[in-house]
């Protein structure tokens, strides 16, 4: 995803690649388990009960409609992946948001020698797309981390008269942050779920209730449309 829409690349360049469907591990927890995100991955959302729950959550999401992006800067958020954004999981622990979370969700993570914090190789089940990824350092944007809510969405919702800090956690906060193949993350861009859901269908729920866990951590609105759709997808 490009800079402008709020969610970036690892660095370098690749062609993303997955390796089939990605059979279910135990790894991956749902987001009605993990509200605050320092758990890996996205599990799908299937139990009646639990819809019914992930319905609870989205409804509490206010709405309104989406303004303009003027002023938008990437650069209003931190700098990238900072590790002082102060407020959030994992801050300050000496290693930067980026490879925070790719320890977080990645499987046979191996780090850079002399590093416990630079990951140069691991395997991730996307659950953007149920592939599964063989990432390698040396092809970097093969995988990308997704800020759930985009910040350039939330700047349009808001967050533009937010004070600096609280876009800082916005921007590191592992509750809105999943890696994720690197041409899903580039389909998505800044858009709402109403405009780009993700391919696995299997996911779309749980990908709901994330969305509007973090819409609720930060007291942002989504448009109506987003909320529908968001509904929608957990049976409402």
């Amino acid at each position: 995803m490009t800079l402008a829409a709020g969610c970036e690349g690892l660095e370098d360049s690749g062609t993303p690649a997955g390796s089939g469907p990605a059979a279910p591990d135990g790894h991956a927890v749902s987001p009605l388990k993990n509200p605050d995100g320092t758990k890996p991955g996205l599990a799908p959302v299937t139990t009646g009960a639990d819809q019914a729950t992930a319905r609870e959550i989205i409804d509490r999401v206010a709405t309104k409609g989406r303004g303009p992006k003027t002023g938008y800067d990437r650069d209003e958020f931190g700098y990238a992946w900072m590790d002082t954004a102060d407020g959030v999981p994992l801050a300050r622990n000496g290693c930067d948001t980026r490879n925070d979370l790719l320890q977080r969700d990645g499987q046979e993570v191996r780090f850079r020698a002399g590093s416990n914090c630079v990951v140069i190789a691991m395997t991730l089940r996307d659950p953007y797309t149920g592939t599964t990824i063989e990432w390698r350092k040396q092809k970097a944007t093969e995988v990308q981390i997704d800020h759930v809510v985009p910040l350039s969405y939330s700047w349009q919702m808001g967050a533009s008269r937010w004070p600096e800090k609280k876009r800082e956690q916005l921007a590191n906060d592992t509750l809105n942050l999943i890696p994720v193949e690197g041409r899903a993350n580039s389909a998505k861009g800044d858009s709402g779920p109403a405009a780009w859901l993700p391919p696995n269908k299997l996911i779309r729920c749980a990908y709901a209730v994330r969305f509007a866990q973090v819409a609720l951590k930060y007291e942002l609105p989504v448009t109506a449309p987003d909320k529908q759709m968001m509904l929608q997808q957990c049976g409402g």
